[in-house]
This record gives structure tokens, C-alpha cells and sequence, in this order.
């Protein structure tokens, strides 16, 4: 499915960027496991922390006001990886993966929030996913990165 999305996103000759928490990395993985990535993979930053996210752009008051996990944060995220990487298109993730976060502990611990920012209209799409019981995480991160790559499938 990725070395789909890679060639549409060549054909098209648009350019993607991803900022990723719960995920680390994963959309991003996938993206360079295809040939012609190079062309297409702007920038990708892993912001586990709220202190990386918000040197990367996002806003604090955001955080502070919906928490780092919920769908405000995602959108923050997607659209500041597109402009810091000035991209076509944005990913951000954000989210629990069924573990509770002491730091953080607003919010669900099983909901991922998922934003793709498109930069030539300046639109977002915005996909809310739960987290999968009694599996390992490895597994949730394979299940949110097919959900990511359905739904850049079906923008492009």
C-alpha cells in the first residue's frame, strides 16, 4: 500500500512530511521501505514529548487546553510538520496506546488521533482509531500505520 501512496504522491509531484508520537516513526518507515521516497519524504520528526512537539510548532496553549492526546494536538501537528517541511501534505499522530501516561494522564488510554493536513487546499482529514486489546503494541502500531495508508489512499 505505501509504495502506492510513494508513487501517487511522485506522479502527482507532491511532497509528505509526518510528526509522530505513539507511532515512532512507523508512517515514516514505511514510506522509506518504498523506492522513490527520496522524492517525495520531506521530513519526519518523532515528538514523544510535549517538549518536542511544541519546538516543532505546535502550541502550547493547544496542549494545554485539549491535552496532547486529542484530535486539537493532531491538527497542530500535521500542520506544522507541512509548513516546517513545507510540504503538500502533513501526518500527525498522537495518542495512548493502551498504557496510561502519568505525565499526561487527561484522555482515553486506547485512542489514537490521526490529522492529514492538505496544504494546497488547506484542509484536514481527521481519523480517530482505537487501539486494539491483548496485543502487543508492535501489532497497534502495524494496525494504526494500515489505517494511515488507507486513508492517504483514499485522499490521493
Amino acid at each position: 500500500m505505501y509504495k502506492s501512496i510513494v508513487e501517487k504522491l511522485g506522479v502527482l509531484n507532491k511532497t509528505i512530511a509526518t510528526m509522530e508520537s505513539c507511532t515512532g516513526g512507523a508512517v515514516a518507515s514505511e514510506i522509506t521501505n518504498c523506492p522513490g521516497a527520496s522524492e517525495v519524504l520531506k521530513f519526519s520528526a518523532v515528538t514523544y514529548s510535549n517538549e518536542y512537539k511544541i519546538k516543532m510548532g505546535v502550541n502550547a496553549d493547544v496542549i494545554e487546553k485539549y491535552s496532547v492526546y486529542s484530535m486539537e494536538t493532531a491538527r497542530e501537528m500535521a500542520f506544522n510538520i507541512s509548513k516546517f517541511a513545507n510540504s503538500d501534505f502533513g501526518v500527525g499522530v498522537t495518542g495512548k496506546i493502551n498504557t496510561p501516561d502519568p505525565a499526561n494522564p487527561s484522555g482515553e488510554d486506547d485512542m489514537i488521533y490521526v490529522a492529514i493536513y492538505e496544504k494546497g487546499c488547506d484542509k484536514y482529514y481527521e481519523f480517530i482509531y482505537k487501539a486494539l486489546k491483548n496485543v502487543e503494541r508492535r501489532e497497534n502500531k502495524k494496525f494504526i500505520v494500515n489505517k494511515i495508508g488507507e486513508e492517504l489512499m483514499r485522499i490521493l
